[in-house]
């Protein structure tokens, strides 16, 4: 990758042009072995990239664990990570024996998450990530999902995190959510340096725009994540089989996808280059971050964000909005 790396709102917390999702790294629906997660970060790092996101909420930890063992022997002052909170792991009174079920990930169920957006569960939240990651700080915290608890997060969990930031524990603060109108309240009413939306702002769905746009004029950054959604934008033949928004794909969106990925084979350019390099032609956006399982995966992705797009495709593309 040749871009440069970018500031991330007012702070000093650099990220590179594409990140590292490691929500795979915790066995995200399916196992995958150490080995294979330990070559996925390597290869990453091998590519230029320099930005991972974890949370304690994939894999019930795994995904930290295995982040920050990957990480260890690389030089600190060179990376940026960034976790969140919201969402305590504690013992599980009943052990189901596996934690696909309720989240979706393929390890024990022998923990359990549990909502706390208060002062006192960021607190013990990042220092249990802390612990996991093996790590001396945490660059970016962001409340993750606070859907059902926006008044606690607005009310405590960001203001925790403000605290933290000015006392130099963490580099930089913002929110990571799936829903933009409660990002948006989120930049209205706090001071994050960031907001990560998921899956909103991509080739298929640019419903975020408003929300780019209060960024922009407040000196907000955003990440781009999610930008397959789900997977249905990551192969030149988007199938009803695949995913969208974690779940099945509605007929009208899957004939969307297959209408910009023969725009795209008219010009020779794979669907999955053009769904990564949509997000960072906004200068807001200082990031695209995917989710990674394979070296593959990674390789194929730096190789698509360096090759770019041409110029001329995307008014075609756009007039398939």
């Amino acid at each position: 990758m040749t871009s440069p790396h970018r500031t991330l709102g007012r702070s000093q917390v650099r990220v590179s042009p594409l990140g590292f999702g490691a929500a795979p790294l915790g066995n995200l629906y399916s196992p995958l072995d150490e080995e294979t997660a330990r070559a996925a970060v390597d290869t990453a790092w091998d590519a230029g990239v320099r930005y991972f996101d974890t949370a304690p909420h994939y894999g019930l930890g795994l995904s930290e664990r295995r982040l920050g063992a990957a990480l260890r022997a690389r030089p600190r002052a060179e990376f940026t990570v960034s976790t969140k909170v919201g969402r305590l792991l504690e013992p599980h009174p009943s052990p189901t024996g596996s934690d696909l079920a309720a989240g979706g990930f393929a390890v024990p169920g022998t923990l359990r998450r549990r909502p706390d957006y208060s002062r006192d569960g960021v607190l013990r939240s990042l220092e249990a990530s802390l612990e996991r990651l093996g790590l001396d700080r945490i660059d970016l915290a962001l409340v993750h999902d606070p859907d059902e608890h926006m008044d606690t997060a607005l009310a405590e969990a960001l203001p925790a995190l403000t605290e933290l930031r000015a006392q130099g524990v963490v580099g930089a603060i913002g929110i990571g959510m799936n829903s933009v109108e409660p990002l948006r309240r989120f930049v209205a009413e706090g001071d994050p340096d960031v907001v990560m939306v998921a899956g909103r702002w991509t080739l298929l769905d640019r419903t975020a725009a408003p929300l780019l746009a209060e960024c922009a004029a407040r000196e907000v950054s955003v990440i781009a994540a999610a930008p397959f959604n789900s997977g249905l934008l990551s192969t030149d033949h988007p199938g009803a089989g695949g995913r969208y928004d974690y779940g099945t794909v509605p007929a009208a969106v899957l004939d969307r996808a297959r209408s910009l990925a023969t725009r795209c084979a008219e010009h020779g350019v794979p669907l999955p280059r053009a769904a990564l390099c949509f997000p960072v032609r906004e200068p807001v956006v200082a990031c695209v971050l995917a989710g990674f399982r394979t070296p593959a995966e990674v390789s194929s992705a730096a190789t698509h964000l360096t090759h770019g797009v041409p110029e001329h495709l995307w008014a075609e593309l756009n007039a398939t909005d």
